[in-house]
């Protein structure tokens, strides 16, 4: 085993690991650092070098965060890049035995995600400004967003030489690099095509975003912020009271698929899921929906249906 000389040597060359061997994205990896930065800051305050921590020391660490009110999800997001940490630290000989492997992350329940009703999309949709420059371009957007499922820094990074217009599908790069084939639908290819003509073709891209299918005013690749910031603006201006994302239209656009009977295999491949595991949440939202259903409108479960004793 061998000491730790330059632990900010060590971070760098872990987060290229992630990236690099483990195919994470450049934002997954630097989230894995920053959790690596809390657990490194507290363990200096505490006088204790990194590769000598022990599982007490790891488990006084995870009461710190409790203490100060980080929710259970994410301290087991925290843990699991400490665990990423210490498995590296082994690996590279700075650890005889992984201190993480008797680490417990805490119970969480399995949250359901926000689901937009078609309606809903509708009314944001109508709220679109189609009189401004960048109104086409919009309407395009929440089209791919919602008629393909993506991720949004799949859309923001979409190019245009992964559209196949004519053959209904688009290539999509997902997380670790994987790609996938994603249909899309006649509607998200009218308003593309739209686009494509009266704004896309006039715009004089940026060096680096000339492949690049949305792009700002400037000629540059949209931002994560600026597709959310049209989102939430879309969602006021259409009086839709739920707290939404971008990836509220991912998940509207799963959870519609399967009220309308699509194989739950098919919606993981679109999605890009790599374990069915997290495409079957969207079986406890279809029931949870239809629950709902029967709760507002089966007569049974109104006062006024009450048989009379």
């Amino acid at each position: 085993m061998r000491d730790i000389t330059d632990i900010a040597d060590v971070k760098r060359r872990f987060l290229g690991h992630l990236v690099l061997e483990k195919g994470m994205s450049a934002n997954t990896a630097q989230a894995y650092g920053d959790d690596v930065d809390k657990l490194t800051r507290y363990l200096a305050d505490a006088g204790i070098a990194v590769e000598r921590a022990t599982t007490d020391d790891l488990e006084r660490f995870i009461c710190t965060l409790q203490d100060v009110g980080i929710q259970p999800r994410s301290q087991a997001r925290i843990i699991s890049g400490v665990k990423s940490f210490y498995k590296y630290l082994r690996m590279e000989g700075f650890m005889e035995t992984d201190p993480t492997e008797l680490l417990m992350a805490p119970k969480i329940g399995r949250h359901l995600p926000e689901v937009l009703t078609v309606d809903e999309i509708d009314r944001m949709i109508a709220c679109i400004d189609m009189s401004k420059a960048e109104g086409q371009r919009n309407r395009a957007i929440i089209e791919t967003l919602y008629g393909c499922g993506l991720r949004v820094s799949e859309l923001v990074a979409l190019r245009l030489s992964q559209l196949f217009m004519e053959e209904r599908y688009v290539i999509i790069q997902g997380k670790g690099n994987k790609q996938r084939l994603v249909p899309i639908s006649p509607v998200a290819i009218e308003q593309i095509s739209l686009y494509l003509e009266q704004t896309r073709s006039r715009q004089v891209a940026k060096r680096g975003s000339e492949d690049i299918l949305f792009l700002n005013r400037r000629g540059a690749m949209l931002t994560r912020q600026m597709i959310f910031h049209i989102v939430k603006q879309l969602c006021e201006l259409a009086g839709v009271r739920k707290v939404i994302s971008p990836h509220t239209l991912r998940h509207s656009f799963a959870t519609h698929l399967l009220e309308g009977g699509a194989n739950l295999r098919a919606i993981q491949q679109m999605l890009g899921h790599e374990s069915i595991t997290t495409t079957e949440i969207y079986i406890h939202i279809d029931r949870t929906r239809l629950r709902d259903e029967i709760l507002a409108h089966h007569p049974r479960n109104h006062p006024s249906s009450a048989p009379t004793p």
